[in-house]
């Protein structure tokens, strides 16, 4: 075997306030972030997103520090990992590959090719496959590769998910078990699972197996768990005014303490990693909420972070990958063509069944379009004197 690398996929996230303007921009101008079915608006639409939310997003960061701890912990879980293979007898260069923000992926594809890399294990930090996350990533990769040819030379192997993997359902059932003992009534305490949401669309009209991955993952640390504690699992992090994954995150826990719940274990189900949407959203925000509607004890299940069982687990996985055959992006991203590429097939912006949901989104469309022209003080309503 020759020079093995492992290339690391993760979200990225501003390091400081003046980071997250651009950090949205690069998030939403991401076709796999929000579809349009006119890719020419698809970065005036970002830039309107990340002024407009800019603002807010940098208040959240202020408040966990100024800026997303991700990058640190997901080099922390590199040097992990590659202690964790050489202790394994199998050496390796760890790359990390950020989607939205520093390390860029394209700089690490740089650095695998200056290294000269022989055999190369691509696995995203997402334990459920989704097409916002590991898609998108997949999809830049499978780009990178048709553009540059002399990376054809690489012999890679893709992992798609991996959130039934044991050690990874071990150490996530070991981390709520801590927090549930440290109720004065362990088996009172609920575990609430909060997944990140997706819109609804992508599941039902793209095949995006995400939703059936949460729930699958779900039972199995339930299983591994072994306790009668009661389970709920729901959805956070929506955006805009399309319908995403429910129950949401936060009806849920009203819901919740509606029916008597006392006391909350709350487990961060799609993270291994913390980040903005733990630290600020469920650690205060959710929190907020709970003691609002009367919750009493709200605990929160760290992330995985550098958990040893996780990280000698990863290591398994890399190993096991090193094994099997070379697999293609095309056949991760479009898997027995049942989750559907972007642009979408010609077919989806006609009289389909789901015409009705398109005039709706072309309409919002046109509303956003018309927020960019007052914005910006150009386009065409202000040609014509409208505006």
């Amino acid at each position: 075997m020759g020079r093995v690398g492992v290339l690391l996929l993760n979200l990225g996230g501003p390091e400081q306030l003046e980071d997250v303007r651009p950090f949205l921009f690069n998030l939403f101008a991401d076709p796999e972030i929000i579809r349009l079915p006119v890719p020419w608006l698809q970065k005036p639409l970002a830039w309107l997103i990340s002024n407009s939310r800019a603002k807010q997003s940098q208040q959240n960061y202020s408040q966990i520090g100024g800026g997303s701890p991700l990058r640190r912990i997901t080099e922390q879980q590199a040097t992990a990992l590659q202690q964790s293979l050489e202790a394994a007898g199998q050496p390796a260069d760890i790359y990390i590959g950020m989607r939205y923000w520093y390390p860029f992926t394209e700089e690490a594809i740089a650095r695998i090719k200056r290294d000269r890399i022989e055999e190369l294990v691509v696995l995203p930090l997402y334990p459920q496959y989704s097409i916002s996350t590991s898609g998108s990533s997949f999809r830049l990769l499978q780009k990178l590769w048709k553009e540059d040819p002399s990376l054809e030379s690489i012999r890679y192997t893709v992992i798609p998910s991996w959130y039934a993997r044991p050690g990874y359902v071990k150490a996530m059932a070991e981390l709520i078990a801590q927090e549930l003992d440290q109720l004065p009534d362990p088996s009172k305490g609920h575990v609430f699972f909060s997944a990140h949401g997706v819109p609804v669309s992508y599941v039902e009209e793209n095949g995006d197996p995400y939703q059936r991955e949460i729930e699958h993952c779900v039972d199995l640390i339930m299983q591994a768990l072994g306790r009668s504690n009661q389970h709920t699992l729901a959805y956070q992090s929506r955006v805009g005014p399309v319908e995403w994954l429910q129950p949401y995150t936060e009806d849920a826990i009203e819901e919740l303490a509606e029916q008597g719940v006392n006391d909350l274990v709350v487990v961060p189900i799609s993270f291994v990693s913390e980040h903005i949407e733990t630290l600020q959203e469920i650690d205060m925000e959710y929190r907020e909420i709970a003691e609002e509607a009367g919750i009493e004890t709200f605990r929160r299940v760290p992330a995985l972070n550098t958990h040893p069982g996780f990280i000698d687990d990863m290591a398994k996985m890399v190993m096991e990958s090193l094994e099997s055959p070379r697999r293609l992006f095309s056949d991760v991203v479009e898997p027995d063509k049942q989750v559907k590429i972007y642009p979408q097939e010609r077919s989806a912006w006609g009289l389909t069944p789901v015409a009705e949901v398109w005039n709706g989104r072309l309409a919002m469309v046109g509303f956003l379009a018309l927020m960019v022209e007052l914005i910006s003080g150009h386009g065409p309503l202000h040609l014509v004197g409208l505006l």
